[in-house]
């Protein structure tokens, strides 16, 4: 369906329109920073579609669930190490088109935890 090369720049543009990514300090482990990847969909086949592809180019498995038990939204969503392995593929180069805001996101969580790194190194 995509051509080589070009599923992570699809999978940003579908990061900046339907994606969310957050990161928080887990109090019930000291110091532990951490951050997720999400993709959102009414459309479980459309999110699980896009686990498949993932994994096919990436090997991560991710985890599909419901946004709460009423919702008929679902989250495919990716913790901290496979998130930052999307990331990396997404955002391969400084040049790249995306939504700037959510970069800017990423950049900042991602400063935390090198800072987070270098303490515990």
């Amino acid at each position: 369906m995509f051509h080589k090369g070009i599923f992570f720049d699809f999978l940003r543009g579908s990061f900046d329109g339907d994606g969310c990514f957050y990161s928080y300090w887990d109090k019930r482990w000291r110091s532990s920073h951490m951050f997720y990847l999400t993709y959102s969909s009414a459309s479980l086949e459309h999110i699980e579609w896009l686990r498949k592809e993932i994994f096919k180019r990436a090997n991560l498995a991710g985890h599909i669930s419901k946004a709460h038990s009423e919702s008929s939204v679902y989250n495919l969503r990716y913790a901290k190490k496979e998130a930052l392995v999307i990331i990396k593929k997404m955002y391969y180069s400084p040049n790249v088109l995306c939504l700037s805001r959510k970069k800017e996101k990423i950049k900042k969580a991602l400063l935390v935890e090198k800072k987070q790194q270098k303490i515990y190194s």
